[in-house]
């Protein structure tokens, strides 16, 4: 039995917030943007559109795509930091819109990296469970409503969206696809680097935390930059190693799309070519889960793969959390 996907959808808010938007909301500037992050613009959805309304119409095209109904899956599973409440879960949230009544459902909190953590332990799911089937995973998130838009730093980095994909046990040699080779880690230690720091059980909302601005996300940029360039290009060399698969032989890396020059550096530390290396960030910013499922959906609507094409994900999050995924297409 090999566990495939059969199915990728994504979807992202209509309106559009430029640099040049920016420019008249904070002390930036188009070029200064550019340049250190690669961004030109991003998505921001409705103050009425939730994750998991967002999540939904990802789902939807992925089960179009792969010509199942609801009734078909027997796993729900949402990556994201935006949950639409504290409980219940997003994913129970979705089924009820999707009426996918016949899946479990759970969300799964790993930040940037989220997608590809729902990605290996669906995978281990459906490898030991033979009830496992068909699984919906989705990587969505609303940023904008953590983003601090008074600050220069960081309210230039963020963007909302969703992407799904369908995965699927399925039998027979021909069946060449699936998941090679995952590695997923995490370093606690450094959890203090990119944070939300209020509204927990640690700190809970009150009207001091409101007015001191601690429930949007703050980031410590230098030391990030340093960490996910190396540990994505470790957790791409550790899988690529594990599967006897020579970074030549591989047609697309997606790595999270945080930031161009984070980008870059990954892939000049793996030697890979710079045409096979996958970026939209440009067109959308960081969209933490859904970063790298949104990528996977573009290259698939554009016919940008074929079977037998290796792809590599890679993503980096707070935590710290990050790892890497090699697909066989």
């Amino acid at each position: 039995m090999g566990i495939k996907i059969i199915g990728t959808g994504s979807y992202v808010p209509d309106k559009v917030l430029t640099n040049h938007d920016l420019e008249k909301m904070v002390d930036t500037s188009d070029e200064w943007i550019r340049t250190r992050t690669g961004i030109v613009e991003r998505r921001i959805a409705s103050d009425n559109e939730a994750s998991s309304d967002m999540a939904y119409k990802a789902s939807v095209r992925a089960m179009e795509f792969a010509r199942i109904k609801p009734d078909d899956l027997d796993l729900i599973v949402v990556a994201t930091i935006t949950s639409d409440r504290i409980t219940p879960s997003t994913a129970c949230i979705l089924q009820s819109k999707l009426k996918a009544y016949n899946a479990a459902c759970f969300d799964l909190q790993a930040a940037c990296t989220g997608f590809l953590y729902s990605l290996e332990i669906v995978n281990a799911l459906m490898s030991t469970n033979p009830t496992y089937r068909k699984a919906l995973i989705i990587g969505v998130e609303k940023l904008s409503m953590l983003t601090d838009w008074k600050d220069r730093n960081t309210c230039v980095l963020f963007g909302d969206g969703a992407g799904a994909v369908i995965l699927e046990k399925r039998a027979g040699k021909h069946d060449i696809g699936g998941i090679l080779a995952s590695k997923l880690a995490s370093n606690g230690s450094y959890n203090d680097l990119i944070k939300v720091p209020a509204g927990g059980s640690a700190i809970p909302t009150s009207p001091e935390t409101i007015k001191k601005r601690m429930h949007y996300l703050s980031m410590e940029g230098q030391e990030v930059f340093k960490l996910a360039v190396n540990e994505m290009a470790k957790a791409c060399q550790d899988v690529l190693s594990r599967a006897k698969v020579d970074i030549s032989e591989v047609r697309w890396l997606i790595p999270h799309q945080a930031n161009l020059r984070i980008i870059h550096a990954v892939g000049k530390k793996l030697e890979i070519p710079s045409e096979k290396v996958y970026i939209n960030v440009h067109m959308y910013g960081n969209t933490s889960a859904a970063s790298v499922v949104i990528a996977l959906d573009e290259i698939v609507r554009t016919g940008k793969i074929d079977r037998g094409d290796y792809v590599l994900l890679t993503a980096f999050g707070a935590g710290i959390t990050w790892g890497a995924n090699l697909l066989r297409w």
